[in-house]
Order: structure tokens, then C-alpha cells, then sequence
């Protein structure tokens, strides 16, 4: 790497993005707004950076992220924990938005992160379908919960708002699936996916959404960008808990429930399940160990276009 490497980290907020460039201890801010990401990218690229680093801001770092790949520059959005963890391995205890834009340049320079894959226009509206599914599932969730302990006076009210989300819940499941039917790719990916015992319709256009690394990347890569790959919590003697932490949350969470179903009729999880409690794991080890499994098999039939088959599954590690 020369000494002329450029790296750029980028703090969010709602109205502002402050920028800083390595090693030029250079920085200036933007609006957070189509003309001002519209100068970000157009500078940015006039530095030709080797990478830019921004932190995952409850959305407001989409806009910026977005026009950045698409001019082909190589963009990171980091988690805020990880961003936070570096500065304060650095000393840096005070926090201001020239600060943390100064942090994840240095981050950018020094961990080189993975960059980000841009999401086609149909992968968004996708994404932004299925997000809106989870809240509406969530929603209904919270008023059962509210309904089991409601007074006679309000009940009829819950539960006509209760019959409205689900009405809600139908129709935007219709249109998600209609959606995925209009694009061929995702026809064929879809009816990878569904052949798979275990894996629904739901879980599926989950992943189209929000994983479309599955059935490119390796197994591990992949394991660790979802965040089920176990991390060593070991000292001197002392041999730790293995844990997962990280990555996809949205994935992970399906996934898991992806994964009971399985345990219960997918005959290679099955197994694996019922191998894995026989040898004295714990019954959420082994279904994360399961959930391993399932993600792998998952790539290796996407990568090889292939339907679900039994003996081949079982050979994936």
C-alpha cells in the first residue's frame, strides 16, 4: 500500500455529513441532501480513495452509502458498536462529529473493511417490503399482547385494529410475492429456496432482501457477515462459552425460526439436531450449530442451481 492510499470516513447525522481524509488530515461537511451528496461523491472521487468508512445511522447514512457505490467508489457501512469500540481503543473519549468522521478514517486505513455490495433499485423496494412485513407482524404481536389484559371497553377496539393489520399483513404478502415473481433471477433463486425443507416464502424473500451474498461468498464469509460463526471466549486455562454476535440481525433472527422448523422436517437437520443433542449439547448450541448448516446448504444449492436433494445436503459442512 503506497503513501499516497487515500482513506475517508463519514459521520452520519440527519443533516449534516462530516468527512475526513486520511493522511491528508483533510475535512469538510455536506448537507445531508441530494445536492450535497451529489458534491460528497464528486469529491470523493477526485481523492480516488482505497476506502470509505461510514457508520450505520438508523438510515440516514442510505442516500450517502447508495450514490457512493453506484460512482463505483468503495464504500463500507460499519456497525455503530464497532465504530465506538475503535475510537475508544484509540483514547479518543470525547465524541463529536469531527471526531468520529476522523475515527473511521483511521478505521478505514488501518482494519480495511469489507465494501459494501449496492443494492439494485428491485432489491430496495424489496428490502423496504419486507421490512414493512416485520412491522406489521410486530404490531399485531403488541396489541394480542395489550388485548390478553385489556379492559371490555377498549377490547372491540383492539381487536378491530388487530383484524385491520392482518387484513394489512395479507395484501402486502401478496404484493411481495407478486414482486418477486416479475424478476426471473429471483424466480430461480426463490425456487431453490422453497425446495428446501424448512424454508418458506417468508424466510426467502427475507434473504433475497437482505442477503444477496448468499450463493456467492464462501461458506465462512458468509457465516460471519450473518453473524452465526462462533467467536473463542477463551483465557490462559480458562475455555468459554463459544458465542455469535453480530452481523445481520433481521437474517439471523429468521433464520433461527427458519431453523426449528427444520429441526422438526427437514430429515439432514433432523439428524444433525438429534446427533448433536445425543453427543450432550445444549439444545440452543445445537440449534445454532443447525442454523450453521442450513445457511451452508443453502449457499451450496444457490452457487450449483440445484434443488434441494438429500444426499447432497448432507455433505455440506
Amino acid at each position: 500500500m503506497s503513501q499516497a492510499s487515500v482513506f475517508i470516513g463519514i459521520d452520519v447525522s440527519k443533516n449534516q455529513l462530516d468527512v475526513a481524509v486520511r493522511p491528508h488530515q483533510v475535512s469538510f461537511s455536506v448537507i445531508n441532501n441530494d445536492a450535497g451528496i451529489q458534491e460528497l461523491v464528486q469529491r470523493c472521487a477526485e481523492l480516488k480513495p482505497v476506502a470509505i468508512v461510514l457508520e450505520a445511522t438508523g438510515g440516514y447514512e442510505n442516500m450517502a452509502a447508495l450514490a457512493l457505490g453506484a460512482a463505483g467508489l468503495p464504500i463500507s457501512v460499519i456497525n455503530p458498536r464497532q465504530a465506538r469500540d475503535f475510537a475508544k481503543a484509540l483514547g479518543k473519549l470525547a465524541k463529536t462529529d469531527k471526531i468520529d468522521a476522523a475515527c473511521l478514517a483511521h478505521f478505514a486505513q488501518l482494519l480495511d473493511p469489507l465494501p459494501l455490495p449496492i443494492p439494485t433499485a428491485e432489491q430496495e423496494k424489496l428490502s423496504s417490503l419486507t421490512t414493512r412485513r416485520r412491522q406489521l407482524v410486530e404490531m399485531i404481536t403488541m396489541e394480542k399482547n395489550r388485548r390478553e389484559h385489556a379492559p371490555p371497553q377498549i377490547l372491540s377496539h383492539i381487536q378491530r385494529h388487530i383484524a385491520w393489520l392482518q387484513a394489512e399483513l395479507k395484501q402486502l404478502e401478496r404484493q411481495i410475492d407478486d414482486f418477486i415473481k416479475k424478476t426471473p433471477m429471483w424466480q430461480e433463486k426463490l425456487k431453490i429456496l422453497k425446495s428446501i425443507p424448512g424454508i418458506g416464502v417468508v424466510t426467502s424473500s427475507i434473504l433475497l432482501a437482505e442477503l444477496p451474498e448468499l450463493g456467492v461468498l464462501d461458506n465462512k464469509k458468509l457465516a460471519s457477515l450473518v453473524g452465526v460463526a462462533p467467536f473463542n471466549h477463551d483465557s490462559g486455562k480458562f475455555k468459554g462459552r463459544r458465542r455469535i454476535k453480530g452481523g445481520r440481525k433481521v437474517v439471523r433472527d429468521k433464520l433461527y425460526m427458519a431453523t426449528l422448523v427444520a429441526t422438526r422436517w427437514n430429515p439432514v437437520i433432523n439428524e444433525y439436531y438429534q446427533k448433536l443433542l445425543q453427543a450432550g449439547k445444549l439444545k440452543k448450541v445445537a440449534l445454532v450449530a443447525c442454523l450453521h448448516k442450513l445457511l451452508n446448504i443453502m449457499n451450496t444449492l444457490l452457487k450449483k442451481k440445484s434443488l434441494w436433494q438429500p444426499n447432497l445436503s448432507s455433505q455440506t459442512s
